[in-house]
């Protein structure tokens, strides 16, 4: 899985649209080779991406759990640590 696509669900707040919309964007490019779409393409890439977030939105409103909710701060400070760790100069 792309690195940069990150999980939506089960946040604390909620996932907004604008994450949603990013996570298909990156996921569009992932699939498509390409960072940013021709004129040709632009339509194409556009309504990938518009389609995929639109999809996304009704699987994360369908799912359910009895888990808590994860909370953002934390999720991101385990991402920078393991980042941290990664990319530690040696």
């Amino acid at each position: 899985m792309c690195r940069n696509i990150k999980t939506l669900y089960n946040f604390e707040p909620p996932t907004t649209h604008d994450e949603i919309h990013a996570a298909a964007v990156q996921y569009v490019r992932k699939v498509s080779g390409m960072q940013k779409p021709s004129r040709a393409n632009e339509a194409a890439f556009e309504r990938a991406v518009h389609e995929i977030a639109h999809v996304t939105e009704h699987l994360l409103e369908a799912l359910v759990t009895t888990a808590r909710p994860r909370d953002r701060e934390v999720e991101a400070a385990r991402r920078r640590a393991r980042a941290e760790e990664r990319f530690a100069t040696r």
